[in-house]
């Protein structure tokens, strides 16, 4: 069985590689643990390890983990799972980022939430590139008013668009689903100098979102191997 040593450092390789056929500095491209369902004892190994960035889905689990890794100052929680009203108190008090923004009034509260204290929340608008009716996100069209409204919160920062593309398409829909998002996100960036992150891609298609401009990937599988519940 791999290590998360190991697969530390083949998900790094992969990164690096991916950019290269694409002639991307390596730099431009950060990598999310997706720690979801994972032990706080495998996120302080990849920690010593050199990572800081984890993504959690679910707000108990997660807010379990802070709490028992609190002795890591430096660690940075990415919030990427749906966001229920009666959750953002929760999430804008004990994240750095959320990747799942979709709705007016969630941003709404997020902002209103937020410790005057700390920094802007970093928020990433959540597409429903492939317009799936099992999945969040906004369509395509409703992208410029949500970023409108987003900044006018005080305490939200607009960081970019995330998404979550379909699975069991052909690879010509996955790449143009995935280009799609980039000429978006170019467009968004184009109106917001805050805007500098466009998290698309995940272990199965890492390679093909760098290739279309991702600048993170959220990766759970290949570094901490597959999952348990």
């Amino acid at each position: 069985m791999n290590s998360i040593n190991t697969r530390f450092t083949e998900v790094s390789n992969s990164i690096q590689t991916a950019c290269q056929q694409c002639n991307r500095s390596p730099e431009s491209v950060q990598l999310l643990a997706v720690s979801k369902t994972k032990p706080a004892t495998a996120i302080r190994e990849l920690y010593h390890l050199g990572q800081r960035d984890f993504g959690e889905n679910y707000l108990q689990e997660a807010l379990s983990k802070q709490q028992e890794l609190a002795d890591l100052p430096d660690l940075v929680w990415h919030f990427i799972g749906p966001i229920q009203s009666n959750k953002t108190r929760d999430i804008a008090q004990s994240f750095q980022w959320v990747h799942s923004l979709d709705r007016e009034k969630v941003a709404r509260r997020l902002s209103e939430q937020r410790p005057a204290h700390l920094p802007p929340l970093n928020v990433l608008i959540q597409v429903n590139i492939d317009d799936e009716q099992s999945k969040s996100g906004v369509h395509p069209d409703a992208i410029a008013a949500l970023a409108d409204f987003i900044v006018q919160q005080p305490q939200l920062q607009l960081r970019g668009l995330m998404t979550i593309p379909a699975a069991q398409v052909s690879d010509q829909q996955q790449q143009q689903s995935l280009q799609a998002m980039q000429r978006l996100f170019s467009q968004l960036a184009s109106q917001y100098s805050t805007v500098d992150t466009l998290s698309m891609g995940m272990s199965n298609d890492l390679t093909e979102a760098i290739a279309a401009g991702s600048t993170l990937v959220r990766i759970g599988t290949a570094l901490f191997g597959a999952r348990t519940t």
